[in-house]
């Protein structure tokens, strides 16, 4: 018996034990793999199966379904027509049986990682720490600090806190809060000013949030002095600010607990509202684990209690 012939026999035999329409699931997810990465040897090495073992599933998998899914070259494979048409339903179709079965059979994780910059770690999340031990107590939280964009390309945490628009390439989003600034400043340094803070020394912040500029624009003020401070966090402008050194156009949801506190006091009833800010960020193709809704929840709420 030749080698195509033993094949065509094993074939057989396996439609045989299957008489329903479906196939496997494991040819299904190997045809994924392959569909997504372009490559047979790339969905090898994801799935820990050889290349061949590969070959063999999408081969068995054509035969089942009677469709050519790919169209081999010397120089490597890429999707037919037909393997183009059902790959959209395929990914739902595995994405949803993932979701389901991590809503009903998970097991409660141990561990979830955060990845995000030392700001929003420190002002935004810690404050939320003992409402999340209290809620997850069985939880243990593990922090990335992120400095710079391109890092996250390089982060394997199971949430990532962003600062943009809410669209990322195969990711899912939910904005973390509304960005709204307005001038803060220590009340010993208002006091001083006899409540005219316009000539105060100005304290800027490098990155995406909206400047001093911007405020001047928005609110018909006179151009701004130069900026006599400037720190490349939020974190570290804020304790400036509270030091009494100039005057922050802070961003008021970081500035909340310093405000209610007395540190810091508004100096004008308006704000300046971004459509860009940040956003709780995590793979799509991630099953959501039991925690997830209480976590984003929590994360999301105004309040820290």
């Amino acid at each position: 018996m030749t080698i195509k012939e033993s094949w065509y026999r094993d074939i057989v035999s396996i439609m045989a034990e299957r008489p329903d329409n479906l196939p496997p699931l494991e040819w299904v997810r190997v045809f994924e793999a392959a569909a997504r990465l372009g490559s047979f040897t790339a969905a090898a090495a994801e799935l820990g199966l050889t290349q061949a073992a590969v070959s063999q599933r999408i081969r068995n998998l054509e035969v089942k379904i009677g469709a050519q899914l790919f169209d081999r070259q010397a120089r490597g494979v890429s999707l037919s027509t037909q393997g183009e048409a059902w790959l959209p339903h395929v990914q739902t179709a595995l994405g949803q049986l993932a979701h389901s079965t991590a809503n009903l059979f998970a097991a409660p994780r141990r561990k979830i990682t955060i990845a995000a910059s030392g700001s929003i770690i420190g002002l935004w999340i810690v404050p939320r720490l003992p409402a999340i031990g209290r809620a997850l107590p069985h939880l243990q939280l593990s922090f990335e600090t992120i400095q710079r964009l391109p890092d996250y390309s390089r982060s394997e945490a199971d949430l990532e806190i962003r600062f943009g628009d809410g669209i990322w390439p195969d990711m899912k989003a939910a904005r973390l809060y509304v960005e709204e600034l307005a001038p803060v400043a220590a009340p010993d340094l208002l006091e001083r000013s006899a409540g005219d803070w316009q000539g105060l020394p100005r304290i800027a912040t490098s990155g995406p949030r909206l400047g001093w500029r911007d405020w001047a624009i928005a609110t018909n003020a006179p151009p701004p002095s130069v900026p006599m401070l400037r720190f490349d966090t939020f974190a570290q402008a804020l304790l400036a600010a509270e030091a009494g050194t100039g005057v922050l156009l802070g961003s008021l949801p970081l500035c909340r607990a310093a405000i209610a506190a007395g540190r810091l006091v508004q100096l004008e009833r308006g704000s300046l509202h971004m459509e860009t800010g940040y956003w709780i960020v995590w793979r799509a193709a991630s099953p959501r684990f039991p925690e997830f809704d209480t976590l984003m929840e929590i994360l999301t709420a105004w309040s820290g209690e």
